[in-house]
């Protein structure tokens, strides 16, 4: 039998997106359990690495993870009306070594995201506090409000909300139609995507960036669960008040030496 082999990729690149996805895996974080989740990696203007199907982050090593070409996902992400054996086909036409494992179904919203200015890692989870509020009537009011400094500081102004949508090609056109949205509408890249009924994306340049949006997300989405339990809707910062924290220059600072 012919042992699976995945193309090398840059070590450096390739060594921080392992770290970065056995953060995200920790069991004690509650953010992703046996294959959930996915991590990606720009490598060059043409490819980047993505977990393999099946895969679990919390152990993930370099045999999950297969490199694959953005321009073949970008062909597959703008297509319609795909049979999910077609969308298949593609997903294994866009590996770099034809003997790599299959990358996640979800690759082409990697594919994507890795594209926008300035983001160079994703980080794609299913934290349990964060899905107790896209499981709700709430989901929306969580993406476009800010309860603390630091959710604004570390998930930005606002995060997308992108309505439950199958998982897969249309769920990566629905993710590409609200971040153009976004972007329209308030001049800047966003740092998480909310999925409704299914999770948390977190981009940055960094993996520093990745794993602190995700994990202020999930302190985020505890905090509102509290405030909504003890009395209703919770109390916001107001849009004044977000976009001041958002402009200061400590905070500014602050991120710089965060590494966000």
């Amino acid at each position: 039998m012919t042992p699976i082999l995945n193309q090398p990729v840059q070590s450096d690149t390739l060594t921080r997106m392992l770290e970065l996805s056995q953060q995200l895996g920790r069991e004690d974080r509650q953010l992703a359990i046996l294959g959930e989740g996915n991590t990606s990696a720009r490598v060059s203007d043409s490819t980047f690495t993505v977990k393999a199907s099946g895969s679990n982050l919390a152990t993930l090593s370099a045999v999950g993870v297969t490199e694959c070409r953005f321009s073949d996902l970008a062909e597959l992400l703008a297509q319609e009306g795909l049979s999910d054996e077609a969308i298949d086909e593609a997903l294994f036409a866009a590996r770099v070594n034809s003997q790599a494992k299959k990358p996640s179904v979800e690759a082409v919203f990697h594919a994507y995201l890795l594209t926008l200015p300035g983001v160079n890692f994703v980080g794609h989870t299913h934290p349990v506090t964060v899905n107790q509020v896209l499981c709700s009537k709430f989901a929306r009011l969580f993406a476009t409000r800010r309860t603390f400094p630091d959710e604004i500081v570390c998930c930005g102004v606002e995060s997308v909300f992108v309505p439950y949508t199958d998982p897969g090609l249309k769920l990566a056109q629905a993710i590409q139609r609200a971040v153009v949205a976004y972007i329209e509408r308030l001049a800047r890249p966003p740092r998480i995507i909310l999925l409704e009924n299914h999770g948390l994306i977190a981009l940055g340049a960094t993996p520093e960036s990745v794993l602190a949006a995700t994990l202020m997300a999930a302190k985020a989405a505890e905090i509102f669960v509290g405030a909504t339990a003890i009395g209703g809707e919770p109390q916001f910062l107001t849009p004044e008040q977000v976009e001041r924290i958002a402009g200061r220059p400590d905070e500014h600072y602050r991120q710089k030496a965060l590494g966000l």
